[in-house]
Order: C-alpha cells, then structure tokens, then sequence
C-alpha cells in the first residue's frame, strides 16, 4: 500500500471550510465549456446525466460519478459541476447516476443501481477496463460495495476506483460528539441515523453494505482519499490496510487537517482553488492515466 500525507497549513484548512460552508449560500456556475447531456433511455436502465468537459469522446472511456449525500440526499446543480471537474481530470465523459435514495429505497436499491449503470456502460461498448468509478462520502461506499458483487460474480473489473471519504464499516464506533477535537465538517451523532434508515434492518456487521467485511482480494485498483481531520479517517485506514493485505493496489492519500468530503471545494471556480484542491484534481488526473 502506498500512503501518501499532503500537507495543509492551518489557513488553507480553514480556507478549505470556508469555501464548502459557502457553497450552499452561493452556488457557484457551470463552466462554458461544460456539456450536459440528460440521457433518456437512461444507461442501464438508472437515469443520470452525461458531463462532459471540452470534446471528452467515450472513446476515451468513462468515469461513472457516484454523489454523496448519507444516501437519502441529492443536489444535482452541485453534482454537474462535480461530474464536469471530475470529467477535465481524467480526460473521460462522466456519467453521474441519479441512484434511488432512502428512506424510499433502503439498501441494496442504490447498490444495484451503481452496478446496472456500469454494467449498462459495458452494454454500450465501453471496455470494463476504461470505466474509472468515482464518488464521494455515501457514493464512496456505494462503489466499493458494487466492486465486492462485481467480484463475487466475476464480472469484469473497472480500471480503477476513487472513493473520496467512504464508510466501510457500519458497525464501528464513531468519537462521541464534542470528542476528536471537533474539526471534522459531520457531527458523529449522525452517524447511527444515516446507517438506520439506509441499511433499514440489514446488518451493519456484513458486506456488501459495509464493505469493510466483504472479500477484497480480486477489487480494481483503488485510490482512496481521506481528510486528516475525519471522524472516518480510522475506518477508511482499516480498509486500506486490509485490502492492500488481500492484493488490491491500494493508493492512500490523507490529506492533513482536511474535514470530511474536503473535495468539494473543487466546485468553486477554478481560479479560486486552493493548493488542496489543485493537488487533489492533479493527483486524481495522474491516477487516471495509468488506469
């Protein structure tokens, strides 16, 4: 396993919270050079929008971007913008699935949404080893659930995997409220209701659902990146090591005094961005170039 720690200076880390915190308030633009393409039929029979930054052509394949949210939320305006930064670093058109949320629909709808959109891309022609999966937070989870049954089935592998900021494992403990210095950008109280209403009666302590307990021999190359700051932070180092420990190349990257889903601040223009930004779009951009 490689484990890289980027550093931050405690201006930047504020920075970093700064702009996440104001991007409700003031949602940024859609860049000019952004194509959005709602697809209808949808791939793989999931509905989702294709974004494309530039003249990006499947040819070059596709990162299939997988949304947070504590799987019952969306926001497709800060999606787009999401999908269109993730399509300019890895050279790719993206496909972001509008995967069924809870509490209408529990565990496993959005898993077996992430894998008949994937499966869907095969369908069209694009090889398994040219689709990159992306998300963040709740879609992190949902990717490396999708790569267990991927591997369970022995279907094909995807080239590569980002999950930014995953839960692998329901069943651990989080700090309790006020503990772990309070930095992180998600309170640990809400943890235990995030997981209730998702995993609606299915058990915490199995995969595919927290993945963490599943079989990760055999995954696709993952590249799992993490704040320095988050109460997940453990949990997604377990994972880490045990998935380096069953074979899967694993590329961790921690980056130092950064809250949960830090990211996000990739959605403010680009000449805005901060170094922890630049670094995370650069990193992400050489990753997917040699998967």
């Amino acid at each position: 396993m490689n484990i890289t720690h980027i550093p931050a200076t405690p201006q930047e880390a504020d920075g970093v919270r700064a702009q996440m915190s104001g991007l409700f308030s003031a949602p940024p633009s859609l860049d000019g050079d952004a194509s959005l393409d709602p697809v209808l039929p949808s791939v793989g029979g999931v509905p989702g929008t294709w974004v494309t930054a530039g003249d990006r052509t499947l040819e070059a394949g596709v990162t299939l971007y997988v949304h947070g949210g504590g799987f019952s939320m969306s926001n497709p305006p800060m999606e787009r913008i999401m999908a269109h930064r993730l399509s300019k670093a890895t050279g790719r058109p993206v496909y972001a699935v509008d995967y069924r949320l809870a509490p209408a629909h529990p565990y496993p709808a959005a898993i077996e949404d992430v894998l008949a959109a994937y499966r869907g891309l095969l369908a069209q022609g694009v090889p398994a080893g040219r689709i990159l999966l992306v998300g963040e937070s709740a879609g992190a989870t949902l990717i490396l659930s999708a790569l267990l049954l991927l591997a369970a089935a022995g279907a094909p592998m995807p080239g590569g995997a980002v999950p930014v900021s995953p839960i692998t494992d329901f069943a651990t403990s989080f700090p309790a409220p006020g503990e772990g210095g309070g930095r992180d950008s998600i309170d640990p109280s809400i943890m235990e209701p995030i997981a209730v209403q998702y995993l609606a009666g299915a058990r915490p302590d199995e995969a595919p659902q927290s993945p963490a307990y599943g079989d990760l021999r055999g995954l696709a190359p993952l590249l799992l990146s993490v704040g320095g700051d988050e109460i997940l932070l453990p949990d997604v180092r377990r994972f880490a090591e045990a998935a380096s420990a069953a074979g899967t190349p694993v590329d961790l990257d921690v980056y130092e005094g950064m809250p949960h889903a830090f990211h996000a601040a990739v959605l403010v223009a680009e000449d805005e961005h901060l170094s922890t930004t630049r670094t995370f779009l650069s990193r992400l951009a050489a990753w997917a170039g040699r998967h």
